[in-house]
């Protein structure tokens, strides 16, 4: 396996891999070296890459800033985009490294989508089956998206491309490798739940494509802060959770500042779960809690709402039923905001043009009966973490199998 990421894109693979551990399967996971130890607690024996991925990802969110925040510093953007794009092909030379000789007497190789075109050319390579978690809908939707895909392709990745399939052995490709994946019956798992993109499935059923939808995938893991937050909790009215992961903010002291007048203004508490972030100096109230991180399959369904900016939040957020509001900084990010808004669970925003005003605002519509409805409602169609996990491992069993007997 590998999973190359922040926890967010690492922690469903290793959903995955504890499941086919539990099955009797060798399983091994290459990851970044940030989170060997979190990998191992968990049960899964770990290798790690080189580059740590926290970085990686502060490059990408520094880059974005100065696109949103600062449109007319053109030489940061340059610079920044540089570095991210050196950045992502040193990552993806040491995932083909590594995962070259990982793979060697392998029955079958399992990669996050940060990883496919190293995974897919090593799969090939050892004439091994490949699966991948997608936990967004990457792929084209519909002919015409299809035909850009393919025109892009040529234009841009198609030599790059090549050159490194070159090193491997492999023939040129002649084709984009969502397409050539679906020629190697490769499985692409979408670990999310469909309900959040309407008419995905049958789109992709009409480009002829077989993409099973899972539901989101998590370890539910506990954390030596939930009784802490949970006795915080109880002690006044149902908070709105706030969780930052490995997103970095640029200012403790003003993002904090303004999170506590919004919620003076609402008259709500803030469970704030800081990731990565200190906010150093933040002292508890009855209004504000400060916890590193929680346990989000306990702690938020005592919560009213929840604020955050991925798809893992945004999954165990609405499994509790909770309306959600999505700061997204990357782009990426944007997907699930939009997923959320057209559902009508909640609303988005870009972090970095988030005010105070904008915050009670957007707070203020997301704690509507509609909204609180509508996400409970969503809540019941949504798969539960230990399905999911089972699903994946049949899937990728089967997907072995087939390919042993062939």
């Amino acid at each position: 396996m590998s999973s190359y990421g922040t926890r967010g894109e690492v922690e469903p693979c290793i959903a995955v891999g504890r499941e086919l551990l539990r099955r009797s399967h060798e399983v091994c996971i290459a990851v970044p070296p940030n989170l060997v130890g979190f990998t191992e607690e968990a049960g899964l024996p770990a290798v790690a890459y080189k580059l740590d991925s926290q970085t990686q990802i502060e490059g990408h969110v520094n880059y974005w800033r100065t696109t949103y925040s600062n449109r007319w510093k053109v030489g940061d953007r340059t610079k920044f985009r540089r570095q991210a794009t050196e950045t992502g092909m040193q990552v993806t030379a040491e995932q083909k490294t590594l995962l070259m000789s990982l793979a060697e007497d392998a029955d079958l190789l399992l990669t996050g989508v940060n990883g496919e075109h190293p995974a897919s050319d090593v799969a090939e390579r050892h004439n091994i089956p490949l699966a991948t978690l997608h936990l967004t809908p990457w792929r084209a939707r519909g002919r015409v998206a299809e035909v850009r895909e393919q025109l892009m392709w040529r234009v841009g990745a198609k030599k790059f491309e090549n050159t490194q399939r070159r090193e491997f052995g492999l023939p040129d490709a002649t084709s984009p490798l969502s397409h050539r994946m679906a020629t190697q019956g490769s499985l692409e798992i979408q670990a999310y739940d469909e309900v959040f993109f309407p008419g995905l499935a049958r789109d992709w059923a009409k480009l002829g494509s077989h993409r099973p939808f899972i539901g989101y995938l998590t370890l539910e893991s506990p954390t030596e802060f939930d009784q802490e937050a949970l006795s915080w909790i109880a002690a006044g009215k149902p908070p709105i959770c706030f969780g930052f992961g490995s997103m970095q903010v640029e200012s403790s002291a003003d993002t904090m500042s303004m999170i506590a007048a919004a919620c003076e203004r609402l008259g709500e508490r803030a469970l704030i779960c800081g990731g990565v972030n200190g906010f150093d100096g933040v002292s508890d109230s009855g209004r504000l809690k400060f916890v590193p991180a929680v346990n989000h399959s306990a702690i938020l369904p005592s919560c009213r709402a929840v604020v955050h900016h991925g798809s893992g939040a945004t999954a165990a957020g609405l499994r509790a039923g909770l309306p959600t509001l999505v700061l997204w900084k990357i782009p990426d990010q944007l997907i699930w905001g939009n997923a959320i808004s057209q559902v009508k669970v909640g609303t988005a925003r870009c972090f970095f043009s988030t005010t105070e005003d904008s915050l009670v605002s957007d707070l203020r519509r997301i704690l509507s009966p509609e909204y609180s409805t509508r996400a409970r409602e969503i809540s019941t169609m949504m798969a539960k973490p230990a399905d999911s996990a089972s699903d994946a491992a049949d899937l990728v069993e089967s997907l072995a199998s087939g390919w042993s007997e062939l």
